[in-house]
């Protein structure tokens, strides 16, 4: 396999095993938007994962650097040798992909390294803009050319995504003490952040969650309804959309305790994506 093959393939593979439903939407785009799209899906798994591999926030900022550097042109070296920087970098220069939107969202991500809470519901939306939505639109770009109708899709699909992956996500981030759920909607409830890290579902607790999946579903009903206004050729990227709808079930029943992780089975993502793919709503053609 040649040089280019083996970045590709582990790009592949890093989105296979850290974004399976991001992964598994890209088998529904022609071969090479799916090479694209991985390299850009495998930037966004590099810069998650910062935070797990690091035990203080000076050695994640220094790697967030280096990315940052990256896309400035700036890199002190290491760039040819990193499979997913050279694919990125294939990706910018042949889809002219702006490259302010990935600093930005480098930028974003520089909140994980550290336990600070999330305060509002605007500074959610505010991180979730610069992070998934921006990731959305930027895939977007890869398979049509950019127009506000994608963009204003993009941001209501990243919200409703980015949302109920807070709450998939409480499990995780109470058990190491981080919180995305906004604490105004705790406060709101007379609850607060030890009642989330304490891992046990409460009445109030339950109250802030519910009015964030509220938020989630209110974007998602926007998001779908944005969707018939977009060119058929984009509507790939936009499938995790179903499992938004699907996980919005589960997380919303009464006997859902949002402390207990559960894990999605590859089959069932799969299943899912199909069925959404060849429905009216995200078919390509």
């Amino acid at each position: 396999m040649s040089r280019d093959g083996d970045a590709a393939s582990f790009c592949a593979d890093l989105v296979r095993d850290h974004d399976f439903v991001r992964y598994a939407s890209t088998l529904f785009v022609p071969p090479a938007e799916r090479r694209a799209l991985l390299a850009l899906y495998a930037f966004n798994v590099e810069i998650i994962r910062i935070r797990d591999q690091v035990t203080q926030p000076l050695p994640g900022e220094i790697r967030m650097q280096w990315w940052t550097d990256l896309l400035a042109g700036a890199a002190h070296g290491g760039e040819e040798g990193n499979p997913v920087a050279a694919e990125l970098l294939l990706v910018l220069r042949a889809y002219g992909l702006p490259a302010e939107p990935l600093s930005a969202l480098i930028g974003e991500h520089e909140f994980d390294l550290y336990n600070d809470p999330m305060p509002t519901l605007a500074a959610l939306e505010g991180y979730v803009h610069e992070t998934t939505s921006a990731l959305f639109a930027l895939a977007a770009r890869l398979l049509s050319p950019p127009s506000a109708e994608i963009d204003h899709l993009a941001r209501h699909a990243g919200f409703a995504f980015g949302f109920v992956q807070v709450v998939a996500s409480l499990p995780r981030d109470a058990a190491r003490r981080q919180l995305f759920l906004p604490l105004q909607f705790l406060q709101g409830h007379g609850s607060g952040s030890e009642e989330v890290f304490a891992g046990r579902q409460t009445p109030k607790v339950r109250a802030a969650i519910d009015q964030l999946l509220r938020e989630a579903r209110r974007h998602l009903q926007t998001a779908e309804g944005l969707l018939a206004e977009v060119s058929p050729s984009v509507r790939p990227v936009f499938l995790p959309l179903a499992l938004v709808r699907r996980d919005l079930a589960r997380l919303t029943r009464a006997d859902n305790d949002p402390f207990v992780e559960r894990i999605r089975s590859r089959f069932s993502v799969l299943w899912t994506l199909w069925r959404a793919a060849r429905s009216k709503q995200f078919r390509a053609a």
